[in-house]
């Protein structure tokens, strides 16, 4: 995409730095109307020596993102500007990919271990055997479950399994960094300076940052066994990182650095406590912002910081992310579509997919529960399995698609349900980006099922905008203010609730009996794997809220009282969480159960007022 300057174009440019897992980009963007200028982009190679190991080198990713710049620059001459005209530079990367190399010659010790390698397991389950502990265990500190993902797990390997990493640690001469780190140490430095930093948004992801000061945590590391002297200085998302050392760009400062889903939760301007975006690719990602206020997840979901401005206080953000054990339950979105096309043959592509499933005003009563991987947040259910209901000789291949559909948008809400009780914050809209926002049917089908206004941008480089937008934030710099108030106005499409109150929840409680019918077994509600009670409460799940409400609908069935049935309705609605007395009070009033039945129920929900499940589905 380029832009031909104009008589009245503005000579004030923010460029933008994209270093993703399948290619690097350079953009740059007009800072008055946030159009895009132009960019270059070059692919990065990925390989795997092993199963579930997954590498790149360092030096490609350094040498393409030097390339994305100069050609970038080259473009913008030809269009009428001049490399002068770029005032800032952002950088937003990919996450948790870990990078160590020798701060005397500027060598890698070892490939780039990729943020999806899945070689630490071994080392995850070692470190939960050695200390008796759960996932969890580190929550409170840096706001994240110990799982292969994220930096900490990857450098403890480098260092059990990399001689080289060993003696670079032992001479103190190793440094450790993320994509970011990488690139600026490369960029900045000079022989007068050496530049070995990262954000906060970056080091969020390390499981080595104290998640409330936003400093290296001595006892983080301890846990980790890794040296203090090897890590980055962590600073805000928005501030002068230092100046660009050599080549076309030289002298130009780089003004901010983000993760890249924290860069599209900036590039969305979700800079309100209470907004979200929600990327639709092969996966999903959703950013919901908490505001100032740390909101720690009872549903697998993950605390991290959203951004930092200069001076200005940390905003946080809870995160459900993409195929692996402490992912989200929408792990599969675009590979939902994907199966339909490869394995059913029911589309000839993706972009189909709007006009079959619109073909057709409703599923016709098909519910399509997409677990081909399981459930997890809010299930956490690995024995769940992919299901498709409710189909009959009516049902045609555009009642399934549109089903799929809906599923994708069922896992949306139940996700932005746990992350309102997770932190109290009602979510006003949801911004969506990726793949999937080109589809306008599926987005209507969003705003329906969730119950709240849809909107997507009309640019859809949001990662690289977001990065532009907190370059231009920077202290010294001011060209965007990113406040509330000051909001940018940006061309959006919304898409706005079409059906009522009462027929959203009929049909969520719907989706909801097909979920519980994909568990292959129907295992106590809080007996989940990695999943620990911590003091003595015990959490609804959403899973067990749902059985509730299916359940509860049916008094003559369990003779619950009329008098607790309506407590039990209150505290749901209130989403709080209950201490084990008042919960087993509550499971004791709605049926006289023997010792033996109470003990199970206290275990969770594997029974209901002494009737199994499975006989309710039966009846």
């Amino acid at each position: 995409m380029t832009k031909k300057k104009s008589d009245s174009s503005t000579k004030t440019l923010v460029g933008a730095i994209d270093q993703g897992t399948s290619s690097s980009r350079f953009l740059i963007f007009n800072a008055t109307n946030l159009e895009l200028i132009t960019y270059h982009q070059e692919s990065i190679q990925i390989s795997t020596p092993n199963p579930g190991w997954v590498e790149q080198d360092p030096n490609e990713i350094l040498e393409k993102t030097i390339l994305c710049m100069e050609k970038a620059v080259e473009k913008l001459g030809e269009l009428g500007y001049d490399k002068s005209d770029i005032k800032v530079i952002g950088v937003t990367n990919q996450r948790e990919t870990t990078i160590l190399w020798d701060k005397k010659t500027g060598k890698v010790l070892h490939n780039a271990i990729v943020w999806l390698d899945a070689r630490t397991q071994e080392t995850v389950d070692f470190l939960l055997r050695q200390f008796n502990t759960h996932r969890d265990c580190l929550q409170e500190q840096c706001g994240l479950p110990l799982s292969t993902y994220f930096s900490a797990l990857k450098i403890r390997w480098l260092i059990d399994n990399n001689h080289h990493v060993r003696e670079a640690i032992k001479e103190n001469r190793c440094l450790f960094g993320t994509v970011d780190s990488w690139l600026l140490y490369n960029l900045l430095s000079d022989d007068k300076n050496t530049v070995h930093v990262t954000d906060v948004t970056n080091a969020s992801r390390t499981m080595l940052m104290n998640i409330r000061d936003l400093k290296w945590d001595p006892k983080l590391c301890e846990f980790f066994g890794i040296p203090e002297h090897i890590l980055p200085e962590i600073k805000s998302s928005a501030t002068i990182f230092g100046y660009i050392n050599k080549g076309l760009l030289q002298g130009i400062p780089v003004g901010a650095v983000l993760g890249d889903q924290q860069a599209a939760l900036v590039g969305q301007q979700c800079l309100t406590k209470g907004t979200a975006k929600s990327t639709y690719g092969t996966g999903c990602f959703i950013l919901y912002n908490t505001g100032e206020d740390l909101a720690y997840s009872r549903n697998g979901l993950l605390t991290t910081v959203a951004y930092k401005w200069n001076d200005d206080d940390a905003v946080y953000a809870l995160e459900v992310r993409k195929k692996n054990t402490m992912c989200g339950s929408i792990a599969i979105a675009g590979e939902c579509i994907k199966w339909l096309r490869d394995n059913l043959g029911l589309i000839p592509d993706s972009k189909s997919t709007e006009t079959i499933a619109a073909s057709v005003k409703d599923t016709g009563g098909v519910y399509f529960v997409p677990a081909f991987s399981g459930l997890f947040a809010p299930y956490w259910r690995s024995d769940a399995r992919g299901l498709i209901m409710g189909m009959t000789q009516y049902t045609t291949k555009a009642h399934i698609v549109r089903a799929a559909l809906e599923g994708i948008s069922y896992q949306t809400r139940e996700i932005v349900d746990a992350m309102y009780d997770d932190s109290g914050v009602r979510l006003s809209k949801l911004k969506v980006d990726g793949g999937m926002a080109n589809n306008k049917v599926f987005l209507q089908m969003l705003a329906n099922i969730v119950g709240m206004n849809v909107t997507t941008p009309s640019l859809f480089e949001t990662t690289a905008l977001g990065a532009a937008l907190a370059a231009g934030k920077a202290q010294g710099i001011d060209l965007f203010k990113l406040e509330v108030e000051n909001e940018i106005e940006t061309e959006m499409s919304q898409y706005i609730p079409r059906i009522q109150g009462k027929q959203r929840e009929e049909n969520f409680s719907a989706w909801k009996k097909a979920v519980i019918k994909s568990f292959e077994n129907l295992t106590p509600a809080f007996n989940i794997e990695n999943k620990s009670m911590q003091k003595d409460t015990t959490h609804l799940s959403s899973r067990t809220m749902g059985w509730i409400a299916l359940t509860s609908t049916y008094n003559k069935k369990f003779r619950a009282a009329k008098r607790m049935k309506t407590a039990l309705d209150n505290r749901l609605k209130r989403f709080r969480m209950l201490d084990q007395d008042e919960f087993q009070e509550m499971l004791k009033s709605l049926s006289q159960q023997s010792p033996e039945e109470q003990l199970k129920a206290s275990n969770g929900v594997d029974t209901f007022g002494g009737m199994h499940i499975s006989n309710y589905w039966s009846s």
